[in-house]
């Protein structure tokens, strides 16, 4: 008699042993940062030490976005960059959130110029579905904290 082992889609690839499991989670977190990592970053008193890059349009800009950031569009990048930027200071992207990958074009923009970088994972999306403060043309502005992507009466999500 023979027996069939079944496996379920989550394990037909058997996972990765610990040690390259830990090396490809710790380089992941060498590219990016979280919404919440960053906003608290920027919160605390002092220099963050980073600068943050919102890669998006004009139009995109004036809609909303993150306090403080500075405003390079992606395309313009390679023109004004070493302008803008200070290669010393580490930059963090971003672009609209998840679905966009304006923040990865960006980051790899800057890369190939010399700079040190992360992409922000969420983008604005997450910035402002999350409860941070934002930006606009017409000034500050806050909506509600989304409990689908962060706790509503917590400092943070504890992760």
């Amino acid at each position: 008699m023979t027996t069939t082992t079944v496996v379920n889609p989550v394990l037909r690839v058997a996972p990765a042993s610990p040690a390259a499991a830990a090396a490809h989670f710790r380089t992941s977190l060498a590219f990016h940062a979280d919404v919440s990592d960053v906003a608290a970053a920027l919160a605390a008193d002092g220099d963050p030490g980073f600068v943050v890059l919102d890669s998006r349009s004009t139009e995109s800009w004036d809609q909303g976005h993150v306090p403080g950031a500075v405003h390079l569009p992606t395309a313009l990048i390679a023109d004004q960059a070493e302008r803008l930027l200070d290669k010393a200071v580490p930059v963090v992207t971003y672009c609209w959130g998840p679905g966009c990958n304006g923040a990865t074009r960006a980051a790899l923009a800057l890369a190939e110029l010399g700079f040190r970088v992360k992409e922000m994972l969420g983008g604005f999306e997450y910035w402002v579905r999350e409860g941070l403060a934002y930006e606009t043309w017409e000034g500050p502005q806050r909506r509600a904290t989304d409990m689908l992507t962060a706790p509503v009466d917590a400092e943070d999500c504890g992760c």
